[in-house]
C-alpha cells in the first residue's frame, strides 16, 4: 500500500521560512518523479514543483522560483519542499505527489499525470 504523509506546515508572518517534508512508503522511489501542488478553496490544484526520480531535473512554477526548493532524500524516501521568503499569496493546502518516470512526456505540473497523493498539510502566511 502506497502511502504520502506531509508534514512541515504552519502559520508564519511574511518573510519567514518553512520546510515542508513528504514521508513515502510502499513506493519503489527510484520509479516515481515526485510533484508539490498547492490549493486554496474553491480554486484548482496547482504545481509548485518537480523533482525527476534521480533528482537531476527540477522545476517551479514561476512564482516560487528563487524562494522555494525541492530535493530528495532517496535514503529515507523523502522528499522536502524548502520554501524561504513565504508571502501571504503563498497560503494553501500543500500536496505531495508521486508519478511514474514514465510519465515525463505529461507536463510536470498536469494534476492528473500524478498517480499517487497525499492528504496535504497546511502553509499559511500571514502579512
Amino acid at each position: 500500500q502506497v502511502q504520502l504523509v506531509e508534514s512541515g506546515g504552519d502559520l508564519v508572518q511574511a518573510g519567514g521560512s518553512l520546510r515542508l517534508s513528504c514521508t513515502t512508503s510502499g513506493l519503489n522511489f527510484a520509479d516515481y518523479a515526485m510533484g508539490w501542488f498547492r490549493q486554496t478553496p474553491g480554486k484548482e490544484r496547482k504545481g509548485v514543483s518537480y523533482i525527476s526520480s534521480s533528482g537531476g531535473v527540477s522545476y517551479y512554477v514561476d512564482s516560487v522560483k528563487g524562494r522555494f526548493t525541492i530535493s530528495l532524500y532517496n535514503a529515507k524516501k523523502l522528499v522536502y519542499l524548502a520554501m524561504t521568503n513565504l508571502q501571504p499569496e503563498d497560503t494553501a493546502m500543500y500536496y505531495c505527489a508521486a508519478r511514474l518516470k514514465t510519465a515525463y512526456l505529461s507536463p510536470w505540473s498536469q494534476a492528473g499525470s500524478y498517480k499517487f497523493w497525499g492528504q496535504g498539510t497546511q502553509v499559511t502566511v500571514s502579512s
